[in-house]
């Protein structure tokens, strides 16, 4: 069997590292924020080439801090896209404002900047910007329309630590950063845990209060905030694999290459990458013509893969609204299709990476991708 993740190889090769730094907190009796959140703070900080680093309790918890840090509510929309976790759109609801969808670019799953100017109103507060599966965005655009437009600019950047878009380090370009350390992530915890990223000392300020009940001082808030603490013992851990965070990644592309080479006219589509840009590879995702059929098969030859995501957010039952119906946003209908994640992991094997791509060429018909996906 080659799975689609190995969390167990990983903590075989940091062990003695992360047992210390668990036994570190189980000393100091300090479980929630305190000495290890605070360090990895300023660590991830230093990491990402930002100024402050405020730890949560989730990705989702960062985005829906970062919403209301910049003011985000009530009338209000917020541009973002279909073709994401569900957790992008549902923290625009949570701080009571409305989600506007613009399609994605096909080929890099991320948003299609042409595209976004047309869904600007009036009403229109911020642009949520997903760098899905380990890619950027094109920020550059992104961030001319914002500035034209003074809009707020949100980093998703759950599956995207260490990214980089023309040298700048995904997570401090745009006015936010939002991270998750979800245990599948490129940096993951032991559990659940978050992170937001800014250079504006006032953001900073108001997340930091807003993560903890909105106390300035014990007993006496300030604002009316939530309880999204992070854990010592995630911030702990997390500080221990920080600085195995960069070989991780080379280990990753490297493999994402090799993938690239043995699949070269398998008859599916591999993922583009912009140029001047550092992808990380949280996920390999290919696309096919028939993929549940792919899937089966790659399952009956004992390779575990997964569908990220098998609906846009505007056709699931729980986010469903009148204003938006099946064809009005085709691309990002037609990555949901076909979309299929390979095995891909920085303790995986090329071995294995030529076993899964040979699996995929005996199951796919020899065409041409560009020919298998045309119909669409």
């Amino acid at each position: 069997m080659i799975p689609f993740l190995d969390l167990s190889a990983q903590y075989h090769e940091l062990k003695a590292e992360i047992d210390a730094a668990m036994g570190r907190v189980m000393a100091s009796g300090q479980f929630i924020l305190g000495k290890e959140t605070a360090a990895f703070e300023e660590e991830f900080a230093a990491y990402s080439n930002v100024r402050y680093a405020i730890g949560v309790n989730s990705g989702t918890s960062a985005l829906h801090l970062a919403l209301l840090a910049a003011g985000i509510g009530p009338g209000d929309e917020v541009i973002t896209v279909p073709f994401t976790f569900f957790a992008t759109v549902a923290t625009i609801g949570y701080a009571g404002a409305t989600p506007v969808y613009v399609d994605v670019d096909p080929g890099t799953f991320n948003i299609d900047v042409q595209k976004i100017e047309a869904a600007i109103t009036g009403r229109t507060r911020a642009l949520l910007v997903v760098h899905l599966y380990g890619q950027p965005a094109d920020m550059d655009p992104i961030l001319e329309i914002a500035r034209r437009h003074k809009l707020i600019v949100i980093e998703d950047v759950a599956q995207a630590h260490g990214a980089e878009y023309k040298g700048r380090r995904a997570g401090g370009i745009g006015d936010f950063g939002c991270f998750s350390f979800y245990p599948t992530k490129n940096l993951g915890a032991a559990g659940e845990a978050g992170l937001v990223t800014t250079n504006n000392p006032e953001y900073a300020r108001t997340v930091s209060l807003l993560r903890n009940w909105g106390e300035e001082h014990r007993y006496y808030p300030v604002l009316k905030g939530y309880n999204y603490r992070i854990p010592a013992l995630q911030s702990a851990i997390l500080r221990a694999k920080l600085p195995h965070l960069d070989r991780w990644t080379r280990l990753r592309c490297e493999l994402a290459a090799e993938y690239g080479r043995w699949l070269e006219g398998a008859g599916v589509e591999l993922p583009a990458t912009l140029a001047d840009v550092r992808h990380v590879f949280c996920l390999y995702t290919i696309r096919a013509e028939e993929r549940d059929a792919l899937q089966r098969g790659l399952e009956l030859a004992g390779i575990s893969t997964a569908v990220h995501y098998p609906l846009p957010i505007h056709l699931m039952p729980a986010y469903a609204e009148a204003r938006y119906k099946a064809g009005d946003f085709p691309a990002a209908e037609a990555c949901a299709r076909t979309v299929l994640s390979l095995p891909l992991h920085a303790h995986m094997t090329r071995e294995q990476v030529q076993r899964v791509a040979e699996q995929v060429s005996i199951l796919r018909p020899k065409k041409n991708a560009e020919t298998v996906l045309a119909s669409r």
